[in-house]
């Protein structure tokens, strides 16, 4: 009875244990509705080109590109994103993955199922990425000139454009044209 025993309680003190260790202090927050009084434990001046890569293209770029009115721009680790408004509401995400290559991009989006056609944008070399569960959403990625790779993603809350990929399209040419 007793060989028996010892496992249980070893086993319900290893719940405990993990459980005890999974709590977190604080409250959560809504995305852009975070905290920007206080004191920070990071050291921002080190990190002076942080959100460099969220100002690649100005949000009135993406408003014209998109055709919208109003844009939103939020910052969320290293992937920018925008709510664009207008006639159709547009969610817009660029990435820049600095180490990233393309032949990695492309197995990760045909992992996800998505189908995916080669291109060239501005003598460069990228492909388009697209989920036929959701055939209004469209990505595009590039080689980015420095390194890595670029990635812009737009997707459509509602109705569908004629061409989902002719906006990220736009978007990759601008940015690899230096903006204009």
């Amino acid at each position: 009875m007793t060989t028996r025993f010892v496992p249980a309680v070893t086993a319900l003190l290893a719940a405990m244990l993990l459980l005890a260790g999974c709590s977190v202090d604080g409250e959560p927050v809504a995305v852009g509705q975070r905290d920007t009084g206080g004191d920070s434990q990071v050291d921002t001046d080190r990190y002076d080109n942080l959100l460099l890569e969220c100002d690649i293209l100005s949000d009135a770029t993406i408003s014209k590109v998109l055709g919208g009115g109003s844009v939103q721009g939020t910052f969320v680790g290293a992937i920018c994103r925008w709510i664009v408004t207008g006639a159709t509401t547009t969610s817009v995400t660029f990435t820049w993955y600095e180490s990233g290559s393309l032949n990695s991009e492309k197995q990760i989006a045909k992992k996800f199922g998505y189908t995916t056609e080669n291109i060239k944008i501005a003598s460069q070399t990228g492909f388009t990425q697209r989920d036929p569960k959701d055939p209004g959403k469209c990505g595009v990625t590039a080689r980015a000139p420095s390194r890595g790779v670029f990635t812009w993603w737009t997707e459509p809350r509602g109705g569908a454009a004629a061409d989902p990929c002719a906006a990220p399209t736009k978007l990759m040419e601008l940015v690899l044209s230096g903006g204009q």
